[in-house]
């Protein structure tokens, strides 16, 4: 046999690579060539062009405003450094909305847990129609703030007797009520709080529904082997199953609660007048008032860095003590 023409593979000596014959394909992860980076760069680059211009720009020059008097303008110049931030921490008013959206946090955050917990609870444990039920809570989630913030403003809580609420107050005898306008007693609370509820509890439901079938199921049956039921069931497997769920979801509420601004804008927006005159108000309502309403856009900038440092702060709190976040969670 020539052993020229001779195919016979020998073994790979010790130390000596094979070298690959031309023409034959070659293994491994192919390189993008010039035209793959063009590509990418063609698809991503508006977005990020369009990210860094009119969000981490932005960012920076609302920044440096709160360091300037910009009054009537967003042009730099006037430097006043840290008085933007004395002058609002000392402002009675801002001050009076952080203690108002505190009493807001701390009733609608439990409530809106309890609430979403309950019902996912309840729509869990439904074997047929689940999807339905499920589609039925969440389509509010989908609604827009100031689409619902006019609804319950016009015709649910609209203080005539021909109102929803107050029609429905009528059959069991009660006088017609001004909801927005009643102080005393604070009747306008019931409006917010049933606002924000139906607006929110569908999509915490589903948060929780995704942590309950992520149960294993050979859990409740080893625990109804030794005899567990009902109640012993929900505090010994699925609260504690639920855990990081839960976390997540009351830090989601906490910054939703704080960053609360269309429902109280549109409820208690009165045209021209705007929300001066408005029984409460939202740090944020506050910020637009003094910003679009004042044109002190360094002060208005000032604050937006306060409520996101407050934000910022309560969220690592909240963290800190719930161990969000720890390996082995």
């Amino acid at each position: 046999m020539n052993p020229a023409t001779d195919i016979t593979l020998e073994p790979e000596r010790a130390g000596r690579p094979v070298p690959t014959p031309r023409g034959a394909a070659r293994t491994g992860r192919p390189r993008p060539g010039r035209s793959g980076w063009f590509a990418f760069v063609l698809l991503t680059g508006p977005m990020l062009i369009g990210l860094g211009l009119f969000k981490y720009v932005a960012i920076g020059w609302s920044f440096l405003l709160s360091l300037s008097d910009a009054r009537g303008t967003i042009a730099l110049g006037h430097w006043v450094g840290l008085d933007n931030y004395r002058t609002l921490l000392a402002d009675q008013t801002f001050r009076g909305s952080l203690g108002q959206i505190l009493l807001f946090t701390a009733f609608i955050v439990p409530v809106t847990f309890a609430a979403s917990l309950g019902l996912a609870l309840l729509v869990h444990r439904i074997r047929r129609g689940r999807a339905l039920f499920r589609t039925a809570f969440l389509i509010p989630a989908a609604v827009s703030y100031v689409a619902a913030s006019l609804l319950w403003k016009m015709c649910l809580f609209n203080g005539l007797p021909t109102g929803i609420a107050n029609m429905i107050g009528g059959w069991f005898g009660a006088e017609p009520t001004a909801w927005l306008q009643s102080t005393s007693p604070p009747l306008y609370w019931v409006v917010l709080v049933t606002l924000r509820l139906w607006l929110q509890v569908g999509f915490y439901m589903v948060l929780f529904l995704a942590g309950l079938q992520a149960i294993p199921k050979e859990l409740y049956e080893a625990a109804a082997l030794d005899g567990a039921t009902g109640r012993r069931l929900l505090t010994g497997i699925t609260l504690p199953m639920l855990r990081n769920t839960a976390v997540a979801v009351l830090m989601l509420l906490f910054i939703a609660a704080f960053q609360a601004f269309d429902e109280f804008y549109n409820l208690f927006n009165s045209g021209l007048s705007g929300t001066g005159t408005a029984p409460v108000q939202t740090p944020l309502v506050h910020l637009y008032n003094t910003a679009m309403g004042s044109q002190n856009y360094g002060l208005g900038s000032a604050g937006a860095f306060v409520l996101t440092a407050l934000i910022v702060g309560v969220t690592l709190l909240q963290g800190r003590f719930t161990g969000f976040g720890r390996r082995g969670e």
